[in-house]
């Protein structure tokens, strides 16, 4: 295969990845499907798209990494047949990929600023609101117990 279109598998790859895990993956998802049905590609590849997504959502910290690897490598070996068997133009998968950068672009800005309050008693120890918080450990001392000197 010529480097290029690697490389574009490569870039094409990366992208699925990142988008998977993002709110904006409904949107990509719809772009993504919308290309795979011009290609003539079969139905399982959507599924094929559904279940990789929820490998990287549901991998532990120590999994993480590998899955992300697995699924990236899985993409590429895909679009580069894609490429190879001539279902997909490089141009037409440009296109595709212009619009997922555009989605990575707009899912990493931040949409407005959030406010949050902790009430409703004493909070010993952090308070965190997150979508996936993954590699994170908390050393908390207990505080002592009342009444006792």
């Amino acid at each position: 295969m010529d480097s290029e279109l690697a490389a574009l598998a490569v870039s094409g790859a990366t992208t699925l990845v990142s988008l998977m895990v993002t709110d904006s993956w409904t949107h990509a998802r719809e772009l993504i499907g919308r290309f795979l049905a011009r290609s003539s590609s079969d139905v399982t590849t959507i599924t094929d798209l559904a279940n990789a997504r929820t490998r990287l959502l549901t991998a532990n910290a120590a999994e993480d990494e590998q899955a992300v690897n697995a699924v990236r490598a899985q993409w590429q070996v895909r679009l580069q047949q894609l490429l190879e068997t001539g279902s997909v133009t490089s141009g037409e998968l440009c296109l595709l990929l212009a619009s997922l950068q555009q989605l990575v672009a707009t899912s990493a800005t931040p949409s407005g600023t959030v406010h949050n309050d902790v009430n409703g008693g004493v909070q010993h120890g952090p308070v965190i609101q997150s979508g996936r918080i993954t590699g994170l450990t908390f050393h908390v001392h207990q505080p002592p117990a009342a009444g006792r000197g």
